[in-house]
C-alpha cells in the first residue's frame, strides 16, 4: 500500500508540473488539455484518499483479527482450567477435607494452651524474690548513676520554705555547693 501511495505522489507531481506548463502555453482555462489534466489531478487525489482509507480499515481489521485470537487463546485457557477444577473436584472429598481442618483446627488451640501453661510455668519457675531483690538493686544502681536520689536517702531532711534565706549561704554551705556544681554539670552534660 505505501509504495502505491508514493507512485500516486510521484504522478500527482509529474501532473501537477505538466498542468502548469500548458496553463502557461494556452493562456486561458478553456483549454481542453489543461481540463483533462485537472480532471486527472483530482482523480489522482481521490484514488490516495481511497488507498489511505483500505490501508486504515486493513490496519483495523488486522487488530481486530489479534484481539480475537488473544480471546480464543484465553477462552482455551480457561477451559482447561475449568477441566482441571473439575477434575480436583472429583478427586477430593468435601467431608473428608471438612474433617481434616476441624482436627487441624482442635490440636492448634491444643498446642496455644500448652504453650500458655509452659510459659506460666516458667515464669512461676524463675520469677523469685531474689529476682525481685536484684531488679530493685540495678534499678537504684542505674538512679545513683543519673544523680537522682532515692527517698529513703532524703529522709529527715528539711523541706525548704519556699523563700530564699535573706542573708545568702554560709560559707559551709557555699563550700558544699562548689564542690557538688562540678560534678552535676558533669553529669547533666553526659546525657
Amino acid at each position: 500500500m505505501d509504495r502505491e501511495v508514493r507512485e500516486l505522489d510521484k504522478t500527482e507531481k509529474q501532473v501537477i508540473a505538466e498542468l502548469k506548463q500548458r496553463a502557461k502555453v494556452a493562456g486561458n482555462m478553456n483549454d481542453p488539455t489543461v481540463k483533462t489534466l485537472a480532471k486527472q489531478l483530482v482523480q489522482i487525489r481521490q484514488q490516495r484518499s481511497k488507498l489511505q482509507a483500505t490501508k486504515s480499515q486493513l490496519g483495523a481489521m488486522g487488530m481486530h483479527a489479534t484481539a480475537m485470537s488473544s480471546q480464543m487463546v484465553a477462552a482455551q485457557a480457561i477451559g482447561k482450567v475449568t477441566e482441571s477444577m473439575q477434575v480436583a473436584n472429583k478427586h477430593m472429598d468435601v467431608k473428608k477435607m471438612t474433617a481434616t481442618m476441624a482436627d487441624f483446627q482442635r490440636e492448634n488451640e491444643r498446642a496455644k494452651a500448652k504453650e500458655e501453661m509452659m510459659d506460666d510455668m516458667l515464669t512461676d519457675a524463675f520469677d523469685t524474690d531474689e529476682i525481685e531483690e536484684e531488679a530493685d538493686q540495678l534499678t537504684a544502681q542505674v538512679l545513683a548513676e543519673l544523680g537522682v536520689e532515692m527517698d529513703s536517702q532524703m529522709v529527715g531532711l528539711a523541706v525548704p520554705s519556699g523563700k530564699l534565706p535573706d542573708d545568702g549561704l554560709t560559707a559551709a554551705e557555699q563550700d558544699a555547693l562548689d564542690d557538688v556544681l562540678p560534678d552535676l554539670k558533669a553529669r547533666l552534660n553526659a546525657l
